[in-house]
């Protein structure tokens, strides 16, 4: 699925521009607000969104974390879309504004996202791939750097 829709599509944006844009759901249905974006810092990618929804004027609201690639981005609309019934989103693994989980605590990371129909985050499976692909990459040139000595071509 994309993750931005709309006729002029940006690919890449400031956090701060997104955050406080609603959210809806595929019914048009508020959802609530991205209350934050949090960065994975080893992967240098975004890990998820904080959405807050419920509550009265920002009081009494439950925040829950939603995995990045749950949302897509409207820019003609400039809200995002999360897939989700309110029932559903209800119902998701929440928090209160003071005590934020810990992403790195596998079992709320295995419960946020398996709540939302995933395997895993994607900063994961994508450091996965790119250690993998740095070390294909690196035995490579390894490999090309020793024909080339051996041949005498460099």
């Amino acid at each position: 699925m994309e993750k931005v829709i709309g006729t002029n599509k940006r690919h890449v944006m400031s956090a701060s521009t997104l955050t406080r844009d609603s959210v809806v759901n595929s019914k048009g249905e508020d959802l609530g607000i991205i209350e934050d974006i949090m960065i994975h810092l080893d992967s240098g990618r975004i890990a998820y969104a904080v959405l807050s929804f419920g509550g009265i004027l920002g009081i009494g609201d439950k925040l829950f974390a939603v995995p990045w690639e749950a949302l897509t981005l409207d820019e003609d609309q400039k809200h995002f879309i999360l897939n989700v019934d309110k029932d559903f989103l209800e119902a998701a693994p929440g928090f209160n504004k003071d005590n934020w989980p810990d992403m790195a605590d596998p079992q709320f990371k295995s419960r946020v996202y398996t709540y939302y129909g995933y395997d895993e985050p994607s900063w994961i499976s994508r450091e996965r791939e790119s250690v993998f692909t740095r070390g294909t990459q690196r035995d490579l040139r390894e490999t090309e750097r020793e024909d080339c000595l051996q041949m005498g071509t460099c």
